[in-house]
């Protein structure tokens, strides 16, 4: 019996998954990953809960839509393929129904730059995509438009993807981007927020390019 494939990933993947929805970033099965490997990716299999996915479970697709396995993919496998596809950079895509962030989504409204942690998702604002039928080639089409210079965007009336050049930086970036959406949320219930500019937002971004990073 040959190994396993790309076993480390699996378990990456799984472990993530399993965070999503103890942070409160998910519920139940809606969400989905992926990652990428040398023969395309590895994605989440529909409907079965986290908590029982073996790292056989996890299903490896090409970027021709075949797949190998016992399970089947994700029903969102489209978007996580373009996006990897027209994404040399993006590594893991995940993708949420998190609770902010899906308000916001169900107003069509993205997150504007009321705050400059905005920056964080890789421009002055996250865009909300434009609706359509979930597991769709035209959902995936909005996406990877929305995703356009960016790390997240909003799917209209549904929810959150955040990309990155691993799990961890896609999962740090969606706790970030729902935290993002529960403060614009509650400032859009007083008024309003006072939006930064783009000269300003050009500044954070800039400064972005080394936040967070150590000094050697």
């Amino acid at each position: 019996m040959s190994p396993l494939p790309y076993l480390w990933q699996r378990e990456a993947l799984i472990a993530t998954a399993r965070r999503l929805n103890p942070s409160g970033l998910n519920q139940g099965t809606s969400g989905n990953l992926s990652h990428r490997v040398d023969e395309g990716f590895l994605v989440t299999p529909t409907g079965m809960e986290y908590d029982v996915l073996r790292p056989e479970d996890v299903v490896l697709m090409r970027f021709d839509g075949s797949h190998e396995g016992a399970r089947l993919p994700s029903s969102e496998w489209r978007f996580h393929r373009d996006i990897l596809a027209s994404r040399p950079e993006v590594h893991a895509v995940l993708h949420t129904h998190s609770l902010h962030s899906t308000a916001l989504s169900c107003l069509r409204r993205g997150i504007p730059a009321f705050h400059y942690m905005v920056a964080t998702a890789g421009g002055s604002d996250i865009r909300c995509a434009p609706y359509a039928t979930f597991g769709t080639e035209e959902l995936s089409r909005h996406a990877v438009a929305a995703l356009e210079g960016r790390k997240a965007c909003l799917l209209a009336n549904h929810g959150l993807i955040t990309v990155g050049v691993d799990l961890a930086a896609a999962f740090k970036l969606a706790v970030e981007v729902e935290t993002l959406a529960a403060m614009y949320l509650r400032a859009l219930q007083v008024g309003e927020p006072v939006l930064l500019d783009e000269t300003e937002m050009a500044v954070v971004l800039e400064k972005f390019r080394t936040y967070g990073q150590q000094s050697r």
